[in-house]
């Protein structure tokens, strides 16, 4: 195994990030180039890992939309030949850190095998314990569970918003190691977008005013439409996967750990989604899927796209 390739996979863009950091933490910026394969092509991205860095012996690269593990397509066609020839013989004064936003590679691409044996394959899951996740992440400051669950309902479940806000934390106790919820209060910024339960209420009661005004609010925020339906899909398939669980009585903590979230998202999903058939919930997660792969093939744009979903419902 070749401990300067790396591919590192998963749908979390911040757990990403942080497995990038950890292998690049002891690298000078100036030593590191990123590439993109929507844009660059392989070739010249491996003549430059041949090349030696002007600055220092090694050099790091970051390839970024790495599909070419995966069953998507870049944009630009790429010499996958060339990479299978690298990856044999590789520049052990260069390291290449491939990232791919997926679920899952296609294990059946001999890239993927030749990576497998070459390179060190990372995948990153969201926790499935996040009050464990943000306890371990305080490291040795002191926090009690109704301090955490005060801070997940201020700021959410984003873990980048989290540990944004957990570092803003440490910096305000400096040496005093117990949070408090004053802590909490006094610091943390309050997440002010508009609430996805309150949306979804109104695209599902079909007050389509306020529906719109609250997609216009959530466009205000730089919410991407491609954001919102994956937003508004978590919701409505936490709702449908928490009602099937409680109905074969799970305890709100076992769905928690089982969906890899935090008991209070879970509670509220169990009470929002006790207003809506478990039918229902399913139409408009598949409605969803469908819209977010018309949006990504160019079939439709996307603004237009997500009001005609909450106009159609």
């Amino acid at each position: 195994m070749n401990s300067n390739l790396y591919l590192i996979y998963g749908l979390d863009n911040f757990l990403i990030e942080l497995e990038v950091k950890k292998i690049i933490k002891d690298t000078d910026p100036i030593n590191i180039v990123t590439y993109n394969l929507d844009n660059n092509l392989i070739e010249d991205i491996l003549d430059d890992a041949e090349t030696i860095s002007l600055f220092s012996q090694t050099k790091t690269i970051i390839i970024k939309n790495s599909n070419i593990f995966t069953t998507k397509k870049n944009d630009l066609e790429q010499d996958i030949k060339k990479l299978e020839s690298y990856l044999n013989n590789s520049n052990p004064d260069t390291v290449i850190i491939f990232i791919a936003e997926t679920e899952k590679l296609d294990e059946r691409k001999k890239i993927c095998k030749l990576m497998n044996q070459f390179g060190n394959v990372i995948k990153v899951e969201t926790p499935k314990n996040l009050t464990k996740f943000i306890t371990n992440y305080f490291n040795e400051y002191k926090i009690e569970i109704d301090c955490i669950n005060l801070l997940v309902e201020r700021v959410g479940n984003n873990l980048g918003i989290l540990t944004q806000e957990i570092n803003k934390l440490k910096i305000y106790k400096d040496d005093n190691l117990v949070i408090t919820k004053e802590d909490i209060l006094d610091v943390t910024s309050k997440n002010i977008q508009p609430d996805m339960y309150y949306f979804i209420d109104c695209i599902i009661n079909r007050n389509l005013d306020k529906a719109l005004e609250l997609y216009k609010e959530l466009r205000i925020f730089n919410e991407e439409p491609i954001a919102i339906i994956s937003l508004l899909a978590n919701k409505f398939r936490m709702m449908y996967q928490a009602k099937l669980l409680i109905q074969k009585g799970y305890t709100i903590n076992d769905i928690a750990s089982n969906l890899g979230s935090h008991p209070y998202p879970v509670k509220l999903a169990i009470e929002k989604g006790r207003e809506y058939s478990r039918e229902l919930l399913l139409t408009y997660i598949e409605k969803l899927a469908d819209l977010d792969l018309n949006i990504k093939s160019g079939k439709i744009d996307k603004d237009l796209g997500l009001e005609l979903f909450i106009l159609s419902v």
